[in-house]
């Protein structure tokens, strides 16, 4: 399934016009396609992600399709640059309705004991600890409220083995327990908190160390016959964001055409 940048290619949720989101991990792949989704929603979309161009150019492409987005720069791994985001994106568009902690993505196959101390840290700090400082920070606001949805990112890796490293399997089974948390603790404030685990997601990195019939050959191995589109992982996050998911929370919805059933 593809899916065009155009504002008419997506499902509507006119609840959503107006909230304003923050989408980190949101300069390219999922996160970019996330923000087009939400912004083509009438949701003003703060972008962030390290790279100032990439960034820009989702920003732009927002902007020029009708839709209102603003650059969010910085390194969700440091607090005090969270806490910095956070006033920032507060005073240019108002507190945050939906927040999205897409950062992260350190999967690639290292033998675990080849990972090394460092490689573990970082690993551990750019796919769990981003998400639990993004999420603090922006917490106490929609308690005050009393309002928001929040939808994270684990992965296939955090629900059972298969060939990522291990630091990043530890990783991304902690997002969807801190998600299972959070949605006990703060429901009684009216915050939902969701999470997404998808599997094989179609992206640049996918082509360019897979040939087609590699490709080919892996969407064969899903029930439904293909691989992952990011368009499938942001038309989830629209959903779960919506009031259409309003007696939804601490749910992780396994995106992997049918390769893992529970």
């Amino acid at each position: 399934m593809q899916l065009s940048n155009r504002t008419d290619s997506w499902p509507r949720y006119p609840d959503l016009v107006g909230k304003v989101a923050l989408v980190t991990g949101g300069s390219r792949g999922i996160g970019a396609v996330t923000c087009r989704a939400l912004a083509a929603n009438g949701v003003r979309v703060a972008v962030n992600g390290r790279d100032a161009a990439a960034i820009d150019a989702v920003v732009e492409s927002i902007n020029t399709d009708g839709g209102h987005a603003m650059a969010a720069p910085g390194d969700v791994t440091d607090p005090d640059t969270v806490g910095r985001l956070r006033a920032t994106v507060e005073r240019a568009l108002g507190p945050v309705d939906v927040l999205v902690p897409f950062a992260g993505g350190q999967g690639s196959p290292v033998p675990t004991t080849e990972l090394g101390p460092d490689r573990w840290r970082a690993v551990i700090s750019s796919d769990l600890t981003s998400v639990y400082l993004t999420v603090t920070a922006f917490l106490p606001a929609m308690i005050e409220r009393e309002t928001g949805s929040v939808v994270m990112m684990a992965s296939t890796a955090g629900r059972r083995p298969g060939g990522a490293n291990a630091a990043y399997a530890v990783a991304k089974a902690g997002v969807v327990m801190l998600s299972k948390h959070l949605a006990n603790e703060v429901g009684r404030h009216g915050i939902r908190v969701n999470c997404l685990a998808p599997s094989a997601v179609q992206g640049d990195r996918m082509q360019q160390f897979m040939s087609a019939q590699q490709m080919e050959t892996l969407a064969g191995t899903f029930p439904l016959g293909r691989i992952g589109q990011p368009e499938d992982i942001a038309q989830a996050v629209l959903y779960l964001a919506s009031d259409a998911a309003s007696w939804i929370t601490g749910a992780t919805l396994d995106l992997t055409g049918g390769r893992v059933i529970v």
